[in-house]
């Protein structure tokens, strides 16, 4: 009995020292295409090559997609700014939340996650997938679904620029990834966009 308690304490252990948080760069906010060529190449891709992104590349697209270009405003904006919208990043080896005041990734689950995203073709092939997660407490569903709007363009606009492939998808196991991220009854995933190299 003891040993078994031994052995689950240390399994324990092991899982949560490996439970480790990421450290972003400092996003780089110049460069890239120019707006009017980033437009024209603006589309919805679904086709990618298994790679990870570089660390800068990461830290850019999660600046661009809803960090904060200003002391309290981000770079999506919300109806009053109630800023109701928060990301989570499902990686090959967990599930990170966005932190982006810190412009951080926290862990929140550690294994691959990928099936309660659904579409395993699309899924499964991306770099990562940025989950869109609404506070029900600050705004109501619709108004989420219009402030996503404005998170999707932009990973689509970063996309095109980098010569990334993407694509906004409303369709997901609700159920098994809200349970993945932990959410409450009060929180809502919107969207979810993979983001991925062309083939």
């Amino acid at each position: 009995m003891k040993k078994g308690f031994l052995l689950f304490a240390l399994a324990c252990f092991v899982a949560s020292a490996q439970a480790q948080d990421i450290n972003l760069l400092s996003p780089e906010k110049t460069g890239g295409k120019s707006f009017l060529e980033t437009v024209n190449l603006r589309r919805s891709e679904r086709s990618y090559v298994k790679k990870d992104l570089p660390a800068q590349q990461l830290s850019n697209l999660l600046w661009v997609a809803n960090g904060f270009n200003r002391n309290d405003k981000r770079t999506a904006p919300t109806a009053m700014n109630r800023q109701e919208m928060e990301l989570y990043v499902l990686l090959d080896d967990g599930v990170y939340f966005y932190d982006a005041k810190q412009h951080h990734l926290k862990s929140v689950a550690k294994g691959n996650f990928t099936e309660a995203l659904g579409q395993p073709d699309i899924s499964n092939h991306a770099a990562l997938s940025i989950i869109m997660v609404a506070d029900l407490n600050k705004s109501s569903v619709e108004s989420a679904r219009i402030s996503s709007g404005y998170i999707s363009q932009n990973i689509y606009l970063f996309a095109a620029s980098e010569g990334l492939g993407t694509v906004a998808r409303g369709s997901f196991k609700q159920d098994e990834l809200s349970k993945t991220l932990g959410l409450t009854a009060k929180q809502a995933i919107i969207l979810v966009q993979p983001v991925g190299f062309l083939q």
